[in-house]
């Protein structure tokens, strides 16, 4: 089993990352609906597709509106999308507006349950939690028999922040990583992460691998930079950024 990385990068694209989209093909799930979404035909495999979305920003969720040619071009027939409820009542209401948007792909929306309360996906339990942010956002742990993996993105990451305790014991962590670290006061007022905090987060809360992504469109380089100069920090925690097009294996067994 693999995550698709179909977009990695924040806020808007750039030219090598579209933003927030990750696709688990044999799951049948997608992670958020960035731009990154235009690739998500390639990863059909059947009739049905779960959607868990973070949150209702724009570089998260214009992608649903994609899926009119996803649907008319693979065997997909029906899409659930999984997210809090005023966040769903919010995309309909303005994303498929009539004036801007008028036709309304298959989606049935799905607000989530109380975050105490696992809901199951296929053959995974998944377990949400809320995350500081402006408008606020939601993370997700998804554990399948044998592993497990966590989403955490646009969120500003502390080692007291309460999501840590969530995720504990993952194998695999997927986390934003969207501002350098000397940035970390703009990164508490826009709600995102610098990278030492969420290494060292990681860590604590023994992680098995941290893939880091959102980077800032603006300064893709700048971060990977540091990332890397981090590395003798991060041991014996493996830490790498994504980059479009990559494939994560998730748990141990997988190819």
């Amino acid at each position: 089993m693999r995550l698709h990385c179909l977009g990695t990068a924040g806020y808007h694209p750039n030219e090598v990352r579209h933003t927030s989209c990750y696709s688990v093909p044999d799951a049948s799930l997608l992670l958020d609906a960035g731009t990154g979404a235009f690739r998500v035909r390639e990863q059909i495999v059947g009739k049905e597709l779960d959607i868990l979305l973070s949150h209702a920003h724009l570089d998260h969720v214009i992608g649903l509106t994609f899926f009119l040619d996803v649907v008319a071009t693979t065997p997909l027939e029906r899409i659930r999308v999984h997210g809090e409820a005023s966040k769903l009542e919010a995309i309909r209401e303005h994303l498929f507006s009539p004036l801007i948007f008028p036709i309304l792909p298959p989606i049935d929306w799905v607000p989530l349950p109380n975050p105490n309360c696992p809901f199951a996906i296929g053959g995974a339990k998944v377990t949400w939690f809320p995350l500081v942010h402006p408008g606020q956002s939601v993370g997700y742990r998804i554990d399948w028999p044998g592993h497990s993996f966590a989403y955490v993105t646009d969120t500003h990451s502390q080692l007291d922040s309460p999501y840590w305790k969530s995720i504990e014991g993952c194998d695999v962590l997927l986390h934003e990583c969207n501002f350098l670290d000397e940035q970390v006061e703009f990164a508490l007022n826009t709600g995102h992460s610098c990278p030492s905090v969420v290494i060292e987060g990681a860590k604590r809360s023994n992680v098995g691998r941290l893939y880091l992504t959102h980077l800032d469109p603006l300064q893709d380089e700048a971060i990977k930079r540091q990332v890397a100069s981090l590395h003798h920090k991060a041991s014996p925690l493996k830490v790498a950024c994504v980059q479009d097009l990559m494939q994560i294996p998730l748990g141990s067994g997988s190819d």
